[in-house]
């Protein structure tokens, strides 16, 4: 069976019309986006690179490393936000290959076939994220980056992404998050190591409400980011 929840693909599959709305429940991924596609280019890793994004949804990331001159495989198993993605391309004029295939199925077709991988905003959707991470993995060269984002577990995360993101602000749709599916940075970077990555870089972001921005910061509390590399 695949790694995946099939109450969150059918979620994420009913909005998938509003994905590219930056108005819509995707605006926090839409006001993030320029801020990660930023940390991924500074560790060099989109010109001339060939770049995997697991969990690609309806692309906003995809194109986003594609614009900035990556060649972008974007994988997702929900059809709908794939079938946006694709047609968004004609829009946009960028270039990416999307295919409705699992991180574990397509590192058994092509291991060690990219120069880095992303998942971002995707881990805790899943039911087994050290197995996403152990693809991604696979999937990436030797000596390779995979770059990954998520949501911590403990009080002042559920108070700031459940509580005041979907309650109070209502930054997102009320039941996005499942806050027994945070992962704690500790147990991200064991998953790592685990699969053959070492973890280089562990940075947080922060969400100003009154700018609508975010920012690295020092502070891994909520939302953070980690940068790891395949062992040569």
């Amino acid at each position: 069976m695949a790694n995946a929840d099939p109450a969150e693909l059918d979620k994420f599959g009913d909005l998938a019309h509003r994905w590219w709305d930056p108005n819509s429940e995707f605006k926090p991924l839409h006001d993030i986006n320029p801020l990660r596609l930023d940390w991924i280019e500074s560790a060099g890793a989109l010109a001339g690179r060939r770049v995997v994004d697991v969990g690609c949804g309806g692309g906003l990331l995809s194109e986003g490393m594609a614009a900035r001159g990556a060649e972008v495989t974007g994988i997702d198993l929900s059809e709908k936000p794939l079938a946006v993605a694709r047609l968004h391309l004609l829009e946009s004029g960028v270039k990416v290959d999307y295919r409705l295939v699992a991180a574990e199925a397509l590192a058994g077709e092509m291991p060690g076939q990219f120069d880095c991988v992303t998942c971002l905003e995707m881990l805790e959707h899943v039911p087994d994220p050290a197995a996403i991470i152990a693809a991604c993995a696979s999937l990436v060269k030797p000596g390779g980056h995979v770059f990954l984002s998520t949501l911590n577990r403990n009080p002042k995360a559920y108070l700031l992404a459940v509580v005041g993101a979907e309650y109070v602000l209502n930054m997102l749709p009320r039941g996005t998050h499942d806050y027994a599916r945070f992962i704690k940075p500790s147990e991200l970077a064991r998953w790592c190591k685990a699969a053959g990555l070492e973890p280089e870089v562990l940075s947080g972001m922060s969400y100003n409400p009154i700018s609508r921005t975010y920012a690295l910061t020092a502070d891994t509390g909520v939302n953070y980011l980690m940068r790891a590399r395949r062992n040569a």
